[in-house]
This record gives structure tokens, sequence and C-alpha cells, in this order.
């Protein structure tokens, strides 16, 4: 695996840490918690979202506006009005916000208006997106492709980082594989293997790795055991009426208690909840 900018040294401890505000930052001692439905339906559903989370503590919130779904009679997000909204959040809350970028085309408007830029698995290898998403100064959440190789991933974290942006988060979410019982299979080993190979901060997503609620809170817990730098997490005010992936979804409430349970393990293990 070669690479000039991402890999590192047995010898070297160095790790990045990279800031999402003036405030939020992962790669540190403090645990990155990013919770938020996996859809912007509406400012009401959003605001509902904030208040409840930014007493958890969560420190960023997650929102889609441009949804990649199978189908394309699916709800594919609010776009521009999602953005707003998202914005609007911002700046009440002081809280930074995620949202998944699809397009060249969306990224100017997207970085006019959420903190973190994020490439979903299904665009992993979409290499001329990754090299725009170099130009820009806001940090970029890339996500595990469903059946890339450890390789493949920090191969595609490289193409941001060699066209100019340091800021990479890379998101283990889970590879497919024959047993159908999860969404698809959270690999741990890839979060320990990647903390050893890059200097990047590493956050886990539960919720696409498993598809099912009840699971996502134990294996948040192994993933910060595992050494990851955070967590990302869906949660919803009405998880079964999300319009997508309500199965995944916790509530607010689960939310608020998966965050204080994780207080003990962090302190365990030398980091913290903040």
């Amino acid at each position: 695996m070669e690479s000039a900018t991402l890999t590192r040294k047995a010898s070297d401890s160095h790790s990045t840490r990279i800031a999402l505000s003036k405030t939020v930052s992962v790669g540190g001692e403090p645990l990155l918690i990013v919770g938020g439905p996996c859809t912007v339906e509406s400012a009401a559903q959003m605001e509902q979202v904030a208040t409840h989370l930014a007493q958890a503590p969560v420190q960023a919130l997650r929102g889609g506006v441009y949804k990649p779904r199978t189908s394309p009679y699916s709800f594919q997000g609010l776009g521009e009005e999602g953005l707003r909204i998202l914005d609007d959040l911002r700046r009440q809350f002081d809280m930074p916000v995620i949202s998944e970028v699809m397009a060249i085309e969306q990224i100017p408007s997207m970085a006019a208006h959420v903190d973190v830029l994020q490439v979903g698995s299904r665009n992993m290898q979409n290499f001329e997106l990754l090299k725009a998403l170099g130009a820009i100064d806001r940090p970029v959440l890339l996500k595990r492709g469903l059946a890339a190789t450890i390789e493949e991933f920090v191969m595609a974290a490289e193409y941001i980082l060699s066209h100019g942006n340091p800021n990479v988060i890379l998101c283990e979410r889970g590879i497919r594989s024959f047993d159908s019982y999860t969404r698809n299979v959270l690999d741990l080993g890839a979060v320990v293997a990647l903390k050893q190979l890059t200097h990047l901060p590493v956050i886990v997503d539960p919720s696409h790795a498993t598809g099912k609620r009840e699971l996502v809170p134990d294996l948040a817990k192994a993933a910060i055991a595992a050494g990851a730098d955070g967590l990302i997490i869906e949660c919803h005010p009405v998880p079964e009426a999300s319009v997508s992936d309500a199965r995944q979804a916790l509530s607010l409430e689960a939310m608020v208690a998966l965050v204080e349970s994780l207080r003990p393990l962090a302190a365990a293990i030398g980091r913290k909840v903040v």
C-alpha cells in the first residue's frame, strides 16, 4: 500500500485531530457522538431532534438532504430546503452538522450550509468527487464502501488528501456478506487496523451496519472499546414513522440513554464523553 501522506510508520504515534467547528473536534481524548435522522424531513422534526440531543450530550447533528435510494421512487431528500434547515440549526444550537454530498455540483451549496460533507458508501470510489472534495476547506466524512477492502478504503481517503484537503474522517459502516440477519457486518477489525495504518480519526456507524435498532447500543460500545474515535447513530422522534431506514433508528430517549451508558466505558479506556 503506497501512500505519501496517509499511512504511518509503526514508530509514529501521531494522530490527526480534526475540527468540525470552533468547539467540536474528533481525534482527541473526547469521543465524537453524532446523532440525527437518516433524512431531514421538516424544520420541526429537526428542531425537536436538536433540542433533545444537545442535552445528551451529542456534539454534532446528522441529516441527509440528498438521498441515494435503491429505488428511484423512494423519497430523495429536500435538497436546498433541507440545507437551509440544517444551516438554521447549526446557528441556533451552535452544533456542527453533517450531510451527504452525492455530486460535484452540490459541493458549493453544501459547503456554505454544513460543517462536514459526507461521502456515502456508494460513492467511496467516485474518484472525481473525491478529487473535488480535496479542494474544499471543509472536513470530509468518508464511509467505507459496501464491499471495499481496507486498502481500497485507505486509497479513497488518499484521493482527498492528495488533492489538498487533510481533514478526512474515516467511517466503518459495515460490509456485505452472505448473512442476511443483519443489514451488513460491522468490521471492528478494520477499526483497529485503520488506527494502526493511518493517522486519521476513525468513527463507526452501528446503525447502517446492523439495520436493527436493538443491536445498535451494544455494538456502539464495542466500537468504542476497539478504539473508535466516535460514533454516528441514526435517531428519530418517532422511529417507526421515519421516511427512510426506520427499522434501524433509535428513539431520541434511547439515543440519550446510549450516550450516558458510554461514560464509564470511555473513562476505562482513557477517553471521555463531553
